[in-house]
């Protein structure tokens, strides 16, 4: 009589993460549906073009395959030949981070590297913390490009530069650094030192396609977000590019709102009003709504890439 309980019982085990994130999913559309309405989101869209929109989210979600590449290059023993389960781990956490308040959705990356692919939860972490200072570097190397290309001095240039190349330099002085560390630190401390150098690529070529990966992908990310501001806000590229770069630096930062709303929204009006966008009350207002709906284009994009990932068979 317990056949079909206890069956059910081992189904859910094994697809708990599948069911969790298919409820995370719907509970947001129907929270889009309930504050914006979906109909009134398609006709701004509409409006901007709807093959320019479509393009927009393949090219979204062709940054989670680079982000997906990322992680199977950084972890090749353990991923080798599970690209699609491990696509489906990053669109899990990609998800949680877009739902989570102040960055807590960032936990779940190790957890689930750990759960699908039996990496130490030391070893996810330290590896996470380094691919995020490369993201926090590829957006502020951006912000810096827009600043030179706004001077366009040769001093700036040569700044930007140096800043462009600080992390092969950071790599180049890591044995040094972790010797010093590892004589100063407390025993119960070494440890520690220990995974966040094992978290670290493993050479200079593996460091080399990580760091590339993340300048392509981010590059691309706030282009096309970018061009989708300047096309449904109707302002200078300049400032469809400050919009779109605060925006996802405020979404980096640990000050985030559940799912972004609110202060993603403010960081691309902000962003955009800092590079030239007007700043009287109707621009304000066009700009405001233009913000909310490039940031419900980022969300359904996540959406889409995460509804894709559930139909990847869980590893057993």
């Amino acid at each position: 009589m317990n056949g079909p309980d206890v069956t059910a019982a081992s189904w859910l085990s094994r697809n708990r993460m599948t069911v969790f994130t298919g409820f995370i999913l719907f509970a947001y559309a129907i929270f889009i549906q309930a504050v914006w309405g979906w109909g009134s989101v398609l006709a701004v869209w509409e409006g901007a073009g709807l093959k320019a929109m479509a393009a927009a989210v393949m090219l979204l979600l062709g940054t989670y395959v680079l982000r997906t590449w990322r992680i199977y290059d950084y972890f090749p023993r353990e991923t080798r030949g599970h690209f699609m389960p491990l696509f489906r781990v990053v669109q899990i956490h990609n998800l949680l981070n877009v739902m989570l308040p102040f960055r807590s959705g960032e936990t779940s990356f190790p957890l689930l590297m750990k759960k699908e692919f039996d990496v130490r939860l030391a070893r996810g972490t330290s590896a996470l913390l380094v691919m995020r200072l490369f993201d926090l570097h590829a957006l502020l190397a951006a912000a810096g490009l827009g600043l030179v290309l706004e001077k366009s001095a040769v001093v700036m240039w040569l700044l930007w530069l140096s800043f462009l190349l600080l992390p092969v330099f950071a790599f180049a002085a890591r044995h040094p650094v972790f010797r010093l560390a590892e004589r100063m630190a407390p025993a119960k401390a070494k440890s520690i030192i220990h995974e966040v150098q094992a978290g670290l690529p493993l050479d200079i070529s593996a460091f080399a396609r990580a760091w590339g990966v993340t300048i392509i992908n981010w590059f691309v990310k706030i282009a096309v977000l970018a061009w989708v501001l300047v096309l449904m806000a109707g302002i200078d590229l300049p400032a469809g590019f400050g919009g779109a770069l605060v925006g996802e630096l405020s979404s980096v930062l640990p000050i985030h709102a559940p799912g972004g709303v609110g202060t993603y929204p403010a960081g691309i009006t902000a962003g955009a009003v800092g590079f030239g966008a007007a700043a009287d009350q109707a621009a304000l207002s066009s700009l405001g709504q233009a913000a909310v709906n490039v940031h419900l284009l980022v969300i359904v994009s996540s959406l889409i890439g995460t509804a894709m990932a559930l139909f990847v068979p869980v590893r057993k």
